[in-house]
Parts: structure tokens; sequence; C-alpha cells
């Protein structure tokens, strides 16, 4: 099975782990370490089973109820585990490997200490536009201004990359913010994406680039 069919094999019941403070891309990889029982015992069906979970965010407000099953934003992104270590105790490092968008359709009723839910496997439509040219030539302008080991992980997959999946590997490597995270993994719009994505890579350079003197004012 390819692991997009794994992602929709998963989907009638699949294992979210809600993660206020990180978002993961499709396309792109996130270490995580596990280590609350509740995300234990996922991991460790997960493990068990089809190596299929979820990252999900959690709506504004969430604090206060965070140990129960606070309301989630309804896109996530649902990925592999490709790497595993358990620990002392039953705690894990893991790499989630991210798969694609789901919708989150239905939680369903608690059968298990983490949260499972109905979802919607949603991926991206091929495209081919101008928009992908703008960005890859963005991207090579921004590199020099990279750490080194960042560009030499994103240029050699940027270039295997088209689409939506550009866009994410892109957004992947550049974007820390978790709200413009979310807000990119919320954009179903492969042009939108990518648009928004080259946005995000123009404010970058001009952060990096000295500002020109206009002369003297007559």
């Amino acid at each position: 099975m390819t692991a997009l069919e794994r992602v929709e094999a998963a989907a009638s019941s699949l294992k979210l782990f809600p993660l206020p403070s990180a978002v993961l891309l499709p396309h792109s990889v996130m270490p995580l370490h596990i280590f609350e029982p509740r995300y234990r015992a996922l991991v460790r069906d997960a493990l068990a089973s089809d190596k299929v979970m979820g990252l999900a965010q959690l709506q504004p407000g969430w604090e206060p109820t965070y140990a129960g099953r606070p309301p989630m934003k309804p896109l996530a992104c649902a990925g592999l585990i490709i790497f595993h270590e358990e620990l002392a105790e039953g705690r894990y490092n893991i790499l989630l490997q991210g798969v694609c968008r789901v919708r989150i359709l239905e939680e369903l009723a608690p059968a298990q200490p983490y949260r499972q839910a109905r979802v919607q496997a949603l991926p991206d439509p091929d495209h081919r536009g101008t928009e992908e040219d703008r960005l890859v030539q963005a991207v090579f302008e921004l590199s020099s201004h990279l750490p080194s080991e960042v560009a030499d992980s994103l240029l050699p997959a940027m270039a295997r990359a088209n689409g939506g999946a550009l866009a994410d590997l892109v957004a992947a490597a550049i974007v820390e913010d978790p709200e413009r995270r979310q807000a990119l993994l919320a954009e179903l719009n492969v042009p939108r994406r990518l648009t928004s994505v080259l946005d995000d890579v123009g404010e970058m350079l001009a952060r990096r680039q000295p500002v020109t003197p206009s002369g003297p004012l007559n």
C-alpha cells in the first residue's frame, strides 16, 4: 500500500495527537517526544498496527481543558511513523512523516485513552502553473541566507516536488509560527497556497536585503 492508501484505510478511526505548539505539513518530517500516558498508548497501538496517526491543532481556549477533549481545528495532517525509539517508562522518540491533509468529520466516542476521529483524506490535485517557477526562483535567491543544513536538504527536495507538495516543503522549511503553518495547512487551493508561500519567501528576502539609499532630497 502507498502512504496515502494507508491513511485512507485508517480514515474511519484515525488516531489523533492534538499538539498546540506544532503543525505537521504533508511531505515533511517532524521529530516528536511522546511522554503523556494517553499518547504513549497511541504510539504503541500505531506501531503495532499501521503506523498511521494524525497531528491536530486545538481551538483557541484549550488550556483549561487540555487534560480532557477540547475542540480541535477541522483540518489536520495525517502521517506515518517512519522511525521510533522506545525509552524508559514507555516514552517514545518518533519521526512522523506527513502524508496528506485530513478533514475531521466526527470525533469518535472514547474507546481508548487517546482521541480518534472519522476523517476525510484530502490529497492535493495535480497542478502545474507559473506559481511554481516563481516560488522555486525565490527560494534559490533565499537559499544563501538560510542555514546550510536547511538549504542543503530543501533544495534537492524542492527539485523533485511540484504543485501543493512544493508549497508544503518550502513552508515546512521556512515557516516557524504555528498559526501561520496551520493557515497554510488549511489552504486547500493549491495555486493560492503556492502564492501564499511565495509571499512568505518574499518577506524573508525583504528582511535580508539592505535598503538602497534614495539619494539627497532636492
